[in-house]
Parts: structure tokens; C-alpha cells; sequence
């Protein structure tokens, strides 16, 4: 058969000679699981999937990386959380996309993959979380979210198998390539493939934005500052008649650069500003998705779950002093603990079904980050049944952390903001093949297109919610990254 083994070990050599991903070693491996991929695609005369896994500990800034190598129009993703054990996953290109709509988006998605790590041929998991054969994106807020046309590209479900993707714990590095083969393919061109795409990923530095464009910032709010007080105020009306007892009310808005937005150091500036956050960027066609959340969630670990209920904030302060006293006012605050609690309730009985056990602390803790703080109530379950990270993710979407409690009043969110939630305060993260993963809810976010960045903020709005300051405190949450994208 042409590109056997036999014929090609001298190919082999040279290749490996001018890679630094893989050695002799590894190219002989992949060819191996080449070969068996396409045996199997011209069995079934459908595609087969195959990947491989390697040490990668070079690659210094895998999300520089994979920024600097990608094609224009293609997918990449960066998902870091650098303060723990700088845990990082990038990945470049596509050879699969799991797609779906409607309200069971997350069990057909999971379904799909399911199947297809099931059947493709690769490593076992043996390295950082994400190493391996892995499956990244995210969900639009909404069963149909994503509509609009500026979320053009970013499916209501979507999770890619990338072509590349690199894994990090401390200095521990994975790299994985993943290979679609069809049944008319050959072993020469599939392994050409991979050898293009490696050499184009290089170590790189994030790049920095320009400190002084020619040219002028101009921040605007799609829909008045003033409808969102309007909002604010029916849903308090709503929550006093006994309709609810929580909702979320988000707000949007666009900033206009006179050059066009640089996603890559855009990234850079958020993993700088906030190193405890999950620092990510989702890149669809010619936008890119971007955020620094605080809120895990959730985290699968074999049997294990681990979220948190993130409700109630306020700002913060450069005075230590100051600072202390307004976290302290956050902790002893009614309304705020309420917001919290409310979450934790409905995060605790959600799992209950599904768990041998479940445990939250007895008392929210705050939680810092650069320009805001918030009560957070850590939560953790010992599942019953093998749950995948993917539907543990649809089962707790969306918490009253983002949506409104009882859940179904969250049908009431779009009428009442005005606006098409796209990703913003859906789940984005990954998962593996044997379905562990890590999803953080898309908060601090803005979506990057051209020359316009639409940034999102969103208030639990609760009974005693007063329009003025949840509209004051929806600017505090934007500040995030106003200050980032508005020069």
C-alpha cells in the first residue's frame, strides 16, 4: 500500500529531523494510527478519526501560540486560569464540528461526541486536564441564542475538534493532532497535513495593543441606559407580585476603535489584569469572543463535580482599608446574601438527583478580583451516575446566577432586556474523552468584531433591587473591560 511503513521510514527520519514537535519516534506512531484510521474509513466509507498525544514541555505560552499560527477565518480557542498552576488549553483549526439547537442542544451534543471518542483512535489521557483527544467551545445563553447578526458564526451549541491543541499544568505541556481521515485519503497526505501545521506553530509573545491609535474611542449603548432602569423595574414589580424570585437583567455596549480590535492582545491585556479569572477567547470566522469570568460552572473530575455559586458584588477600592470595609458591607448585606443563597439553592437541588452527596459551605466568601468582588459559595458532588461534563453543564444552565429563579421565569429575560444574549452567560470550556472537562459561565465578556467590541454585564435583580444603583452597578462590571478595549 502506498505511504506503508516500510517504504516511508526514511521520510520518517527526515521529517522528524526538521520538527521539533515530534520525534522519529512519534512520526512512526502516527503513522501507525494513520494507517489503522484509514483502513477503518474505507471499511465504513466514512471518515475516521486519529489522533496523538506528546510531551511539549518547550511550549513556553500555548495561547501565543496558537494566536500568532492561526489562519485567518479559522477556529481557535484559549481557555486559561493562570493563577491555578497556570492552567492553560489553546488549540487551532477544526476537523470536526458538533453543532445543535433548541432546548436539547446539550444532550445532542453530548451525545455526538460521545460517538466520536468512542471512535477515534487515540492516546489515553496521560498529561495536563484537557491532554488528549478533546472537544472546546460553547453555548449561546439561550436555547435559540446566537441569532443576531452579530453573533454570526457562533452556534447556539457548538464545540470544535481541533487540529492542534496544547495542554498545560505548571510546567507540564501536552500537544495533540488530530487527523480526519477520508476513505480517499493517503498516508502521505495526511502526514503532510500534519507537518504544515506544526511548522506554523512557533513560540511567540502575545502582541501589545497600540498605546496611541490615530484616531478616536467612541463608547455606545445600543439600547438607552435608561431602559435598563425600565427593566429593573418591572422585574422588581414582578418579584413583589409572587410571579419570581430572581432574574438577571444584562445590558449591552459597543465600543468603536478607529482600527480594528487585536483579539490576541486584547487576551494579553485580560490574563494581565485578571491572572484568578478564566481568561478565554473563542474565535469564529472573523470574530472573536473574549472574557475574564469569575464563575466556574463546573468542573468534572471522574465521579466528581465541583461549581460554586457566584452571586451578590460590589466595587472595589485602591484604599486597602476601603476596600476591606466594602467587602465587609458585602457580607453583611441582605439583599446580596439573598442573591447568593438563592443561587446556592437551586445549584444544591439540581445535583441532589444525580449525587451520592452534596455539600456547600455553610457561609458565602468573597471573592476578588480587579475591579469588583462577590459573595461566593463553593459546592461540590460525588456523582451517582457517569454524568459527562457537557450534560452536568446543561443541567445546571443557567443558574440564577445568569437566568432567574424558578428557571422557567427565565423566558421572561428577553423581553425585558431587549437584546440577544448570544454567548454572553452561556457555558464555554471543553471536554475530554472520557467526558471529564471544565465549563466557566461567559461573564466579563465582549464580542470582537472589526472594529466594534460589544461588551455585556448583567444584575441579579432581587425585591428590594433599586433601578439607579443595579444600572450603577452594571457600569461596575463593564468598567472590567471598558477601560481594556476603549483605549
Amino acid at each position: 500500500m502506498r505511504g506503508s511503513l516500510l517504504a516511508m521510514s526514511g521520510t520518517v527520519e527526515q521529517t522528524a529531523q526538521a520538527e521539533p514537535w515530534l520525534d522519529a519516534a512519534d512520526w512512526r506512531r502516527l503513522e501507525q494510527r494513520l494507517n489503522a484510521a484509514l483502513r477503518r474509513a474505507r471499511t465504513v466509507g466514512s471518515p475516521a478519526l486519529a489522533s496523538l498525544t506528546v510531551r511539549a514541555d518547550h511550549a513556553e505560552d500555548s495561547s501565543a501560540m496558537v494566536a500568532a499560527a492561526r489562519r485567518p477565518g479559522e477556529p481557535w480557542f484559549c481557555f486559561e486560569q493562570p493563577e491555578r498552576n497556570r492552567s492553560a488549553l489553546a488549540a487551532l483549526g477544526s476537523v470536526r464540528a458538533i453543532e445543535a439547537r433548541g432546548p436539547n442542544r446539550f444532550a445532542e451534543v453530548a451525545r455526538r461526541w460521545r460517538a466520536l471518542a468512542a471512535g477515534g483512535l487515540a492516546d489515553d489521557a496521560d498529561g495536563p486536564p484537557g491532554s488528549g483527544l478533546v472537544a472546546l467551545g460553547g453555548f449561546a445563553f439561550a436555547a435559540d441564542g446566537g441569532a443576531a447578526p452579530e453573533w454570526d458564526g457562533f452556534e447556539s451549541a457548538s464545540l470544535i475538534v481541533p487540529e492542534l491543541s496544547l495542554a498545560r499544568l505548571d510546567d507540564r505541556v501536552t500537544i495533540t493532532v488530530n487527523v480526519e481521515a477520508s476513505p480517499d485519503d493517503t498516508v502521505d497526505d495526511l502526514r503532510t497535513r500534519v507537518r504544515r501545521r506544526l511548522r506554523e506553530l512557533r513560540p511567540a509573545s502575545l502582541p501589545l495593543v497600540d498605546p496611541a491609535p490615530s484616531g478616536a474611542y467612541t463608547v455606545v449603548s445600543p439600547i438607552p441606559p435608561a431602559h435598563y432602569e425600565e427593566a429593573v423595574a418591572r422585574a422588581v414589580q414582578r418579584i413583589r407580585g409572587g410571579e419570581l424570585a430572581k432574574i438577571v437583567l444584562a445590558r449591552e455596549v459597543d465600543v468603536h476603535a478607529p482600527v480594528d480590535h487585536d483579539p490576541a492582545a486584547v487576551l494579553g491585556l485580560l490574563r494581565a489584569a485578571f491572572p484568578g479569572c478564566y481568561v478565554f477567547a473563542v474565535g469564529r470566522g472573523h470574530a472573536t469572543f473574549v472574557a475574564a469570568s469569575p464563575e466556574l460552572l463546573v468542573r468534572r473530575e471522574g465521579q466528581r463535580a465541583s461549581t460554586v455559586g457566584l452571586a451578590g458584588s460590589t466595587r472595589r477600592s485602591a484604599d486597602p482599608a476601603v476596600d476591606a470595609h466594602l467587602g465587609e458591607q458585602l457580607l453583611q448585606s441582605d439583599k446580596d446574601r439573598e442573591e447568593n443563597a438563592i443561587v446556592v439553592r437551586r445549584i444544591t437541588r439540581t445535583l441532589q438527583p444525580h449525587a451520592l452527596w452534596v455539600t456547600a459551605a455553610r457561609e458565602p466568601a468573597l471573592t476578588r478580583v480587579a475591579n469588583i468582588q462577590h459573595l461566593a459559595t463553593p459546592i461540590r458532588a460525588q456523582l451517582r451516575a457517569p454524568l459527562g461534563a457537557i450534560e452536568l453543564a446543561g443541567l445546571l444552565h443557567p443558574t440564577p446566577a445568569v437566568g432567574a429563579e424558578p428557571g422557567g421565569a427565565a423566558t421572561l429575560i428577553p423581553a425585558l432586556e431587549g437584546l440577544d444574549r448570544g454567548w454572553y452567560a452561556g457555558p464555554v470550556g471543553w471536554t475530554d474523552g472520557l467526558e471529564d472537562g471544565e465549563f466557566c459561565v461567559a461573564l466579563r465578556c465582549a464580542l470582537l468584531r472589526g472594529r466594534v467590541a460589544r461588551l455585556y454585564a448583567g444584575c441579579g435583580i432581587v425585591r428590594d433591587s433599586e433601578p439607579a444603583a443595579e444600572l450603577a452597578e452594571s457600569e461596575v462590571k463593564l468598567s472590567a473591560l471598558l477601560p481594556l478595549l476603549a483605549g
